[in-house]
């Protein structure tokens, strides 16, 4: 499933956070986005997602037209088709490590467990804690757990915000290692925003933000 940017705008008033962005992202294609601060990064991710609007262009996501879909026809689409792994983690404290991971499926009215949530913790190197409460969790468990979630229903589209800028360089390394390889796994494409250069280092294109549009 092909994701396509085509001329996109995005403003805050009269002021301008990107213009012109125009970019194409491959079915098992790994592209990372690096760029000044401020520059809108995070918002562009969003709009991907369908998360943010924007005043300008088009998002298409296999054919789909993101910015023509009301509010619950885009939560739909988000759900069956893109992973999202927030820089925040946003894992729900009252709910375990389970039910964190189990979240994407239950919203797509899948209530039988049929193993993929303890081979996700397995495949995150959380295995057994699905029990835990996130408040016993580290930070480098916790982003971890929000990667489970990302992937557990198996999205086309994986989208990062900043996964390791929370973690330290060992901790960071084995982050990046399993997005990179889950998205392989399932021929996902994931987009990935941030300021680390080795994280970006490994992504199968580089390209930079700013406000007049996106460069390799």
């Amino acid at each position: 499933m092909t994701l396509r940017i085509t001329n996109l705008g995005k403003h805050y008033g009269e002021s301008p956070v990107f213009e012109n962005v125009t970019l194409e992202v491959q079915p098992g294609e790994f592209v990372a986005i690096v760029g000044e601060s401020g520059v809108g990064k995070s918002t562009l991710l969003n709009c991907m997602a369908g998360l943010d609007s924007w005043d300008q262009g088009t998002v298409t996501h296999d054919g789909t037209d993101i910015g023509a879909l009301d509010g619950e026809a885009c939560a739909l689409w988000r759900r069956r088709h893109v992973g999202f792994v927030f820089q925040a983690f946003h894992v729900l404290p009252h709910l375990d490590v389970a039910q964190n991971v189990s979240l994407p499926l239950m919203l797509l009215g899948q209530k039988k467990d049929d193993g993929r949530v303890a081979h996700m913790l397995d495949a995150v190197g959380l295995p057994g804690m699905g029990a835990r409460l996130p408040q016993t969790l580290s930070g480098g468990q916790l982003q971890r757990v929000a990667i489970a979630r990302a992937l557990v229903h198996r999205p086309a589209l994986l989208l990062a915000d900043e996964p390791t800028g929370n973690l330290d360089p060992t901790t960071a390394a084995k982050v990046m290692e399993l997005l990179i390889g889950q998205t392989r796994e399932h021929g996902a494409s994931l987009v990935l925003v941030t300021h680390s250069e080795s994280a970006a280092a490994r992504a199968d294109r580089l390209l930079h933000l700013t406000a007049a549009g996106i460069r390799a």
